[in-house]
């Protein structure tokens, strides 16, 4: 998969120059979206079917900090899918010195449009596949 790359905004910095910390769970959740495009089945195409994909929990470790003007490489890993919960690992990097940034997780979990779990494979066969092939074996 190819990775995302974002460019870091001069508003995304705080009084010491540096991103602030909110701005990585923002840039992770644009990874995703980037992610689930490359898959064939984007957020809208989702959302437009009836299901939605609520964040359930987010964990990130910052390893060294960004600027304005770098450019961070953000990676997706599939870490776990059960066919109903996603969670999905980050792994950020500076593009300028190949200094690595931050590792984070994301899990989801797919829901219809009362709130009640779905298995992603009645909706999406497709993608279902794509995601069992995906997760990386521990």
């Amino acid at each position: 998969m190819e990775k995302y790359i974002h460019k870091v905004f001069y508003f995304e910095t705080d009084k010491m120059g540096m991103v602030h910390h909110s701005n990585y769970i923002r840039w992770m959740e644009e990874a995703r979206l980037h992610f689930l495009e490359q898959l064939g089945h984007g957020y809208r195409k989702m959302e437009d079917d009836g299901i939605i994909s609520p964040v359930l929990s987010v964990e990130c470790e910052y390893k060294s900090p960004t600027t304005f003007g770098d450019e961070v490489a953000i990676e997706i890993q599939v870490l776990e899918y059960t066919g109903v919960r996603l969670t999905i690992g980050y792994v950020m990097t500076n593009v300028k010195n190949n200094e690595l940034v931050l590792t984070g997780a994301s899990r989801h979990a797919f829901l219809d449009e009362l709130r009640r779990p779905v298995i992603l494979k009645k909706y999406f066969p497709d993608l279902d596949k794509k995601l069992k092939l995906l997760v990386i074996k521990k």
